[in-house]
């Protein structure tokens, strides 16, 4: 019995691992182990030795069970301690990198002039993309018989139902809502039955500005626009206007600013004349107004139009607007 408990003791202190204890435990104590075997022999002793044998069994069984237990703890704190040393987290390693989406150049832009123009205290509105057709040419004073109500030009749903081909539609609709002054910036996507290319598409953004108030003249729209010009592209830059026509608006004028490229020196992207053109604008035609139930003898206004996409490609340089819709990641990695 000596000699079982102490291979028994001797084996169990050499266990570092759980399995192994649990084979010490059936090795000894199981149903077929080494005491249990003993104790089936004991019918073979005298009846004077039975009582001692049994107690030196039972004895050895403690021993053995209490062995068990004491080693079972310290093997799990063993244990606990290796894990830990193997998950132990060193805080001076850098951290993983993960990538972060940025704003589209488009967005940024957009944000930038928004800003600008809230600055002047202007209130940013949208309006639907699909649009009236009365909305979209009548009440801008567009006769019956222009070529922008062409089917060339312009995605018909039905007779009366368009997708918008500018964001002037939503100047009729602030002006029959709202009595002046009214200052609104107006963004957002237009239409047109336009082929793809390096400056086209038929899907563009566009950023319609309205001023309508008591006093107001032309002087007012080139004061506006050259603060919202030095603003988003340096104070060196400079406006001029050129006559044009557009049937919402009398007088009307294509404003061009400073060529970014040559900066007014002339160059092949100005063609030589030193000027960008950056936007159609003007006097708010009176038709327009009294249509909306403005008072003229009392009220007078401006608008313009931008496009979005144009802006963006001067202001970071980009040279083909199909880039702007592509959404190659090589692209949009570099704002």
């Amino acid at each position: 019995m000596k000699g079982i408990l102490e291979r028994a003791l001797r084996e169990i202190n050499a266990c570092s691992e759980l399995s192994a204890l649990e084979n010490c435990r059936v090795k000894y104590l199981g149903k077929k182990g080494e005491l249990t075997v003993f104790l089936r022999g004991m019918g073979n002793l005298s009846p004077e030795e039975r009582p001692v044998i049994g107690r030196l069994v039972n004895e050895a069984k403690e021993e053995i069970e209490t062995l068990l237990l004491c080693q079972k703890e310290r093997v799990l704190k063993l244990e606990r301690e290796r894990s830990l040393k193997e998950e132990e987290i060193d805080i001076t390693i850098p951290g993983k990198r993960f990538a972060r989406g940025k704003r589209h150049p488009l967005t940024k832009t957009l944000d930038e002039i928004k800003s600008i123009f809230l600055g002047l205290g202007f209130t940013v509105v949208e309006g639907p993309e699909v649009e009236l057709a009365y909305y979209n040419f009548t009440a801008l004073n567009i006769p019956e018989n222009h070529p922008a109500r062409d089917v060339q030009d312009t995605f018909y749903i039905t007779e009366d139902i368009v997708l918008r081909t500018l964001t002037s539609p939503d100047e009729p609709r602030v002006m029959e809502k709202t009595k002046p002054p009214i200052r609104v910036l107006i963004p957002g996507r237009v239409y047109r039955a336009d082929d793809v290319d390096a400056t086209h598409s038929p899907v563009f953004h566009q950023i319609e500005g309205l001023v309508v108030d008591e006093g107001i003249t032309l002087g007012d729209l080139k004061g506006t626009f050259d603060l919202f010009v030095k603003k988003l592209y340096g104070e060196h830059m400079e406006t001029k206007f050129r006559p044009s026509h557009f049937p919402f608006t009398e007088p009307s004028a294509e404003i061009d600013a400073t060529c970014f490229v040559c900066e007014g020196k002339g160059c092949r992207v100005c063609k030589d004349t030193g000027w960008i053109e950056l936007s159609g604008a003007g006097m708010s035609h009176p038709k327009v107004l009294e249509r909306c139930g403005i008072d003229t003898t009392r009220y007078s206004g401006f608008a313009f139009g931008m496009g979005l996409d144009r802006l963006t490609m001067l202001k970071y340089g980009i040279d083909d607007m199909r880039l702007l819709f592509e959404n190659d990641v090589r692209f949009l990695e570099q704002f």
